[in-house]
């Protein structure tokens, strides 16, 4: 098959497929006078058909890779300015994220459907914020990708201001703030780093790859290592988000939309594992092993602090928020134990937890829109009323637990794995935190799954109607296939995670 697609520019099309499907709405928008729910319904389809064409076109260039190969592939090139180049390229690392960006959207749109509000600004938004994405893990070029990572702040910052909560502008300000400043820092760095690398001659001076050459034949020395790291670690520290700049990420999940708070758990916090994975430990290996103990340190807080802070929440949303910051510490964790076994824990673990993250609030966007409520408080007895949800949610709750034929599983334990060959104490503490989210999750579960429906409010409430389902179960489907069969996703993702762990090797004290 990939001789067939040779020379198609696939991953282009892949990006912008989305923001032309915005562009026809756009367009379309411009010709419509007052409410017009037949519009609006038709602008629903349209963006639905569009996320699925480009997941459709996602699954030709993914039939067409080989994951054998080192390096980047399905790669494009445009020479643009001052050194600089329109490059796109995927190894095994990017590929998986592409498609678990793909593979969420038209979830993402379905969940969306009760949308009333200025419905074609919504989808656009949306359809924006895929391009952006997608576009963080394609790009080739160092610019190129620093205009897609920050580029998503905006229609993500829009969503939540616009449809949020009631603290809606709070939060979205919040978030954007947080991570603008952050990522800051990694711009001057960034520039810093194409000034050396044309000065040492180098020909494409903002390509990802050769960047990396040049870092790996000693172009940036131990000394400057440490400044470009600590620039990069400000913006992916943030995204992540880690203890303690992850204050952002609570407030911006309970005032976002429901589809948003998916995108955002699912996919937006992967863009810091993905930074660190790509940059940080093959570029700046001597100053990764330098911070190693510091990134332990704070993960292992991340890990323990945000599961009890987490057992104590009353808001759904803001306990699964918490949850996320704890299983981010496992990413980072697994991350810098610099080792094929942490480093494959590490890239399973943000998959796994996009797909369980992003069912997780989706299972509370349900009774919200029944209920208008997300206090935990409210509910309890739902398995009598709402039978086939609360075994969904059961699911999901077990799968975020990490329980065994689940995907949660695999990732914690690759990571744990990772982490106690180089220190057995950072492992024990994550471990920890383990037995902590058995506790917060089973509780949550218990009081809105179980006992007796005490709340009148609830007696009519509805199990899952037929769109509902259509959401769902490819989310069963996919932590199943990966808690059953982990050995998919790691086979694929071996190359990557073997390259970037001998790089950070190669420059072990």
């Amino acid at each position: 098959m990939s001789e067939l697609i040779a020379g198609w520019p696939l991953l282009s099309v892949i990006t912008f497929m989305p923001a032309a499907g915005a562009l026809l709405i756009l367009l379309s928008r411009a010709s419509q006078r007052g409410d017009n729910p037949g519009y609006d319904n038709g602008v629903k389809l349209l963006t639905l058909l569009i996320t699925v064409g480009t997941f459709i076109v996602s699954l030709v260039a993914f039939g067409g890779f080989d994951q054998n190969a080192e390096g980047f592939q399905l790669q494009e090139s445009i020479p643009w300015a001052f050194g600089m180049s329109y490059a796109m390229g995927v190894d095994q690392l990017a590929m998986s994220l592409v498609m678990l960006t793909t593979f969420l959207m038209p979830i993402c749109i379905l969940a969306s459907w009760h949308i009333e509000k200025q419905v074609a600004s919504y989808m656009v938004l949306f359809l924006v914020l895929e391009t952006l994405m997608i576009g963080v893990f394609c790009a080739q070029d160092i610019v190129l990708f620093y205009f897609f990572f920050e580029g998503g702040l905006i229609p993500m910052f829009i969503l939540i201001g616009v449809w949020g909560g009631e603290r809606r502008v709070y939060a979205a300000f919040k978030f954007f703030l947080y991570t603008l400043l952050g990522s800051l820092l990694m711009l001057v760095a960034i520039v810093a780093m194409i000034v050396m690398a044309r000065n040492a001659g180098i020909e494409n001076p903002s390509n990802i790859p050769a960047l990396t050459e040049f870092a790996a034949s000693g172009g940036f020395s131990p000394g400057i290592q440490i400044w470009l790291w600590l620039a990069f670690f400000a913006s992916f520290a943030v995204k992540m988000p880690m203890w303690p700049v992850h204050t952002w990420l609570p407030d911006a999940h309970v005032e976002a939309p429901t589809a948003a708070s998916v995108v955002l758990a699912a996919i937006l916090l992967k863009m810091g594992g993905y930074g660190f994975l790509r940059f940080s430990l093959p570029m700046f290996p001597d100053a990764s092993h330098f911070f190693t103990p510091m990134v332990f340190a704070l993960s292992v807080i991340a890990i323990v602090y945000a599961s009890l802070v987490a057992f104590r929440q009353l808001d759904m949303k803001k306990l699964i928020a918490y949850s996320s910051v704890a299983h981010m510490g496992f990413v980072t964790m697994g991350i810098f134990a610099g080792n094929e076994q942490g480093i494959q824990g590490a890239i399973f673990q943000m998959l796994s937890h996009g797909i369980i993250s992003g069912a997780l609030f989706l299972c509370v966007g349900v009774v919200y829109d029944r209920m208008h409520t997300r206090e935990i408080a409210f509910y309890g007895g739902l398995v009598h009323r709402m039978p086939v949800y609360a075994a969904i949610f059961l699911l999901f709750t077990m799968g975020n637990v990490g329980l065994p034929g689940t995907s949660g599983f695999p990732g914690e334990i690759l990571t744990m794995v990772g982490a106690f060959q180089i220190n057995a104490w950072v492992a024990a503490g994550a471990a920890l935190g383990v037995i902590f989210s058995a506790a917060y999750a089973l509780t949550l579960y218990r009081k809105v799954a179980f006992g007796v429906i005490e709340n009148p409010k609830l007696d009519g409430i509805l199990d899952l109607d037929a769109r509902e389902w259509v959401t769902f179960v490819p989310l069963v489907i996919a932590t199943l296939v990966m808690g059953l069969a982990p050995s998919y996703v790691l086979d694929f993702t071996s190359v990557s995670a073997q390259a970037i762990a001998s790089a950070f090797a190669g420059a072990a004290p």
